[in-house]
């Protein structure tokens, strides 16, 4: 492990300061930082995508884990920072300077990796469905271990029938496993967001046959989009949803959130 100077003493060192505009918030908490680290396992020499390291809280909890860190990072004021981590831990430290959005995450790491991130929360869902979208599958990546606003944690992991199921819970469960893995108080942020926040985990699992990822995000994205209308209503657009409801006996006068998983991948395998 090498011999860093606290985190608050880079900061201050650089002039550093979270960027509201770029939904920065950052972790000085090295006991928490280590715990976030763990959650995916064992990351000895194992390759971990990071996005938003900022001044590089997380990346040192990973680093000292063992593994071999690709970090994209936009904010150019944090890069000074992430030079050094990067000296300090030789060769186990590649940054990146761009947006995140714009990269393709598996030319970037060439081999499989995880996903560990305190995500800017301006592009955190956006990042999170393009990871969990596409016809490929088995993806390149092994993990995501992800902190969200604790209201989109609950979206992602939450089950048919509540106030938060939707189409980000259908994304993440239909050919994975998603589960809340840790609450993160807003106090311990600097500066402290106005909500709370946490850590989801995900793994893939099993592609189910004769669907196709494009159609099911149709279909979700009709069904929810007007979620209080019946799915006779919301599903009119989809050409042969209807039909297909009724060859699979589900009532038509049901609203989206009433649908399991396995009902929505039912749909979108019988229009596929």
């Amino acid at each position: 492990m090498a011999d860093l100077p606290p985190l608050r003493e880079v900061i201050a060192k650089h002039g550093l300061s979270a960027s509201k505009a770029l939904g920065q918030n950052f972790l000085f908490d090295a006991q928490l930082l280590d715990r976030i680290a763990a959650i995916p396992g064992d990351l000895q020499d194992k390759a971990v995508l990071e996005v938003g390291p900022g001044p590089g809280g997380l990346t040192r909890a990973l680093l000292k884990a063992g593994a071999r860190v690709t970090a994209i990072e936009m904010d150019k004021r944090c890069l000074p920072a992430l030079a050094e981590l990067g000296e300090a831990y030789p060769g186990n430290l590649r940054v990146i300077e761009g947006d995140a959005l714009k990269l393709d995450h598996n030319d970037l790491m060439g081999e499989p990796y995880a996903v560990v991130a305190n995500l800017p929360y301006n592009v955190g869902t956006a990042l999170f469905t393009r990871w969990l979208s596409g016809e490929s599958w088995p993806p390149q990546w092994t993990s995501l271990t992800l902190m969200f606003q604790l209201e989109v944690a609950h979206r992602i992991v939450a089950e048919a029938g509540s106030g938060t199921y939707g189409r980000l819970a259908v994304l993440a469960q239909w050919r994975s496993t998603a589960k809340l893995a840790m609450k993160v108080h807003r106090s311990a942020f600097t500066p402290p967001p106005k909500v709370m926040s946490a850590i989801v985990y995900v793994e893939p699992g099993e592609m189910p046959g004769g669907v196709s990822a494009r159609m099911l995000e149709r279909v979700t994205e009709a069904a929810f989009g007007q979620r209080r209308k019946m799915l006779r209503q919301s599903l009119k657009g989809v050409p042969g949803a209807l039909e297909v409801l009724a060859s699979l006996g589900i009532d038509s006068q049901r609203r989206a959130e009433t649908l399991s998983v396995d009902e929505f991948v039912a749909i979108a395998r019988a229009l596929s």
